[in-house]
């Protein structure tokens, strides 16, 4: 999921109260013809109309032909603002900052991604040692011309002598897995097809009865245009042993019986047990099963069934098993569990659950570091083996911690850290020393002493408190006419904290206003508050959405004429219901990659896995709050909606185009004002992981460019 925001100071009034909206009648009435077919599915005896049924056929001439029309007309609308130049100009400028990932520690090689300026995708480096010089290592800006092939992951092996990485095409969740000798810096023959939603685990090379190699998931052959379109089932975890082809890979687990089942698996640190996460759907209750690497012809057992809760490995010393759970403890906990047999059903308790929500647990430097959410702002703590609460880091900002790296065994650890105007930086600690410092920090021409970030509680419809961060220029006058952009998301376990991002910086030298709120159906104060905006509670979210708009209105921050709204994949959802539910209260709408055809998102690829958190429309049951709230449903032929400029990209996986395609043609088809709603189709790009940074500048441009049209206002002087 992507995100959109940044800025400089105003010194000078915007806008007057008599500015009115451009009117784009002639724009509005060149939209290309799409055709309404007469399809009707029936839903337990309820007869729903899909006219644009023929649009989920991505690889039809008619498709082509739609899909060139519309991106003819959102263009030459876009190319038409004067100020895009300028806009794209400006992005190019903030983004051009060297970023680094989090680096990772084997075999006392160090192994870290670097991306420079402008280059479309990072770079994978190599030093010997912390303090040793880097060369690259691998550099997929050379693996295609336009930029599209991107480095996913890596996983060097605990010797430190191979990288195996992945590669994606084109934006697709399908990946393929390389393995580059360290030494040399070529790759070796293996090749590894077909995979998706998998990690790499290395075996430990010295054991008796595995060979040195590592483990991962994929599904079973399909042709090309399932690839994109699909369903996915039947995952399985494989075994790839260095210098075999795949055809000689080992199955390792499947189920035959479940094909909605997917599985991760993780080697322990001592390289005795192989780990089997159970997922079912995105619900994030899980099953968990062990094998013993160590036994030849052992098979697996389970440690876990029913998908009673969440049990995410943190480590393991001898056959003794820590998770991190939600078992009883809904803020999540830290449990020990006996591989044993006859101790396995016993759960004892290693750190309790605590006031805030504990988003992750790493066990690093012999002892515990746990990341909590505290009112949706990261918290470094340290435990003791035993649970004992150590200490607490001092991070330099309320902001965002991400990938804690180190095993239990090191004496430091490194962490990104990030906030809305701090870019990400990674920081080192030294356990022997307690000494936190900056490991590598990017050099970025901004100034955020020229901003603010205050964090606010509002009221949503059911008296719920929901918190959000507003960022804008320091000093800025709450007149009611700044000019807004609302961002939300809402879904799937997945909390919203501050992050950096260079369009977010340039939106705020616009002069613009950035709010985020952390809607329910996140996992900001743990799994209650994901729980209480799922399936039949989805409203709530939506709830959330409007009332943080509301609020914004209320406090003299903008009006509905400056308000825009924006959310990427789910939060393509949110704002396509929002703007259906209340067209009024938005000026500007930007729904990206979203699920907006609530009564076909299982259809496709990995939709079916949705169902955990949306429902089952298919379901007598479900269908009617699915229905009551699906954005392709719910909007009104004669509604006068805000201006929309919909994104998504002809070989998103995950979230198929269709969504889109089919939510524009019913918009364009039902709205009655004169403000433009367009879409915008990507080539070469999918979901949004991997996206070069050229497509991401452009694309950014363009969203800017369109709220900087549609809401009315004007580029402050010296932009």
């Amino acid at each position: 999921m992507q995100r959109l925001w940044t800025l400089v100071p105003l010194t000078f009034l915007f806008w007057a109260c008599g500015h009115t909206a451009p009117q784009l009648r002639e724009a509005s009435e060149r939209y290309p013809e799409t055709q309404r077919g007469d399809h009707v599915d029936d839903y337990s005896g309820i007869k729903v109309h899909d006219p644009y049924r023929w649009l989920e056929e991505p690889d039809s001439e008619e498709t082509k032909a739609w899909i060139a029309g519309q991106n003819a007309i959102t263009f030459e609308f876009l190319n038409q603002i004067k100020e895009k130049a300028a806009i794209e100009h400006k992005l190019e400028s903030v983004w051009s900052y060297t970023r680094y990932g989090v680096p990772k520690v084997r075999g006392g090689r160090v192994f870290f991604t670097r991306k420079e300026g402008l280059q479309n995708q990072p770079v994978l480096y190599v030093a010997e040692g912390v303090e040793g010089e880097a060369r690259a290592l691998l550099n997929p800006n050379t693996l295609s011309a336009d930029g599209t092939i991107a480095l996913k992951t890596f996983e060097p092996s605990d010797d430190g002598k191979y990288v195996a990485y992945q590669l994606s095409d084109g934006g697709s969740d399908w990946v393929e897995i390389r393995v580059r000798d360290v030494e040399s810096g070529k790759d070796l023959p293996d090749h590894v097809k077909h995979v998706k939603f998998s990690g790499i685990s290395w075996s430990a090379p010295d054991k008796e009865h595995t060979p040195h190699g590592f483990f991962y998931s994929r599904y079973d052959v399909t042709d090309e245009e399932a690839d994109l379109v699909g369903l996915n089932k039947f995952h399985k975890v494989y075994f790839h042993a260095i210098g075999t082809p795949q055809s000689e890979d080992r199955l390792v687990f499947e189920r035959k019986d479940q094909p909605n089942w997917g599985f991760g698996s993780a080697v322990t640190g001592d390289g005795r047990f192989l780990v089997v996460h159970i997922w079912k759907g995105t619900s994030p209750k899980n099953d968990v099963w062990i094998q013993d690497l160590s036994k030849e012809g052992a098979v697996a057992f389970p440690l876990r069934t029913e998908f009673k809760a969440s049990y995410r490995l943190v480590g393991s010393h001898g056959t003794d098993f820590y998770f991190r759970t939600d078992l009883d403890a809904p803020r999540g906990r830290v449990v020990r569990i006996s591989a044993e047999e006859g101790k396995r059903e016993a759960t004892e308790e290693v750190i309790p659950e605590q006031e805030d929500a504990m988003e992750s647990i790493h066990w690093v430097g012999d002892r515990f570091v746990g990341i909590y959410l505290q009112d949706a702002r990261s918290s470094v703590r340290l435990f003791k083996n035993d649970g004992r609460f150590e200490r607490a880091l001092q991070l330099p900002a309320p902001g965002t911690v991400w990938d804690i790296s180190g095993k239990r065994s090191d004496r430091e650890t490194f962490f990104g850290f990030s906030s809305y105007l701090h870019p990400p930086s990674v920081y080192r600690y030294d356990f022997d020393s307690e000494n936190l410092s900056v490991f590598r920090k990017p050099d970025l021409a901004i100034n955020p002493e020229q901003y603010e970030t205050s964090q606010v509680f509002y009221e949503s419809k059911d008296g719920t408190k929901v918190p959000m961060f507003v960022t804008h220029l320091k000093g800025l006058n709450r007149n009611g006419f700044a000019p807004t952009y609302l961002y939300g998301y809402g879904g799937f376990n997945i909390s919203i904290t501050p992050y950096f991002s260079p369009a977010y910086i340039v939106w705020l030298q616009m002069g613009g206003v950035l709010a985020i709120p952390s809607l329910r159906g996140g996992a900001e104060y743990g799994e209650a508050w994901h729980q209480a905006g799922m399936r039949e509670k989805k409203q709530n979210v939506f709830d959330d959405f409007i009332a943080a708009a509301e609020w914004l209105i209320d406090e003299g921050y903008t009006r509905a004429s400056r308000l825009s709204i924006g959310g990427y994949s789910n939060g393509g959802l949110l704002v396509g219901a929002c703007m259906a539910q209340r067209p009024e209260l938005f000026g500007a709408a930007l729904p990206g990659v979203g699920v907006m055809d609530m009564l076909r998102f299982h259809r496709f690829t990995i939709g079916w896995a949705w169902k955990s958190e949306y429902g089952d429309p298919d379901n007598p049951k479900d269908f009617p709050f699915i229905r009551a709230y699906s954005p392709l449903h719910n909007l009104k032929v004669g509604t006068t909606y805000p201006a929309t400029m919909v994104t998504t990209a002809e070989r998103d996986d995950r979230v198929v185009p269709a969504h889109s395609f089919k939510f524009i043609s019913e918009l364009q088809y039902a709205h009655r004002g004169t403000a433009p709603v367009l879409i915008r189709i990507e080539t070469r790009a999918g979901h949004g992981a991997g996206k070069p940074t050229s497509k991401k500048i452009a694309e950014h441009a363009d969203r800017l460019a369109f709220l900087l049209k549609t809401l009315n206002f004007d580029l402050p002087a010296g932009f």
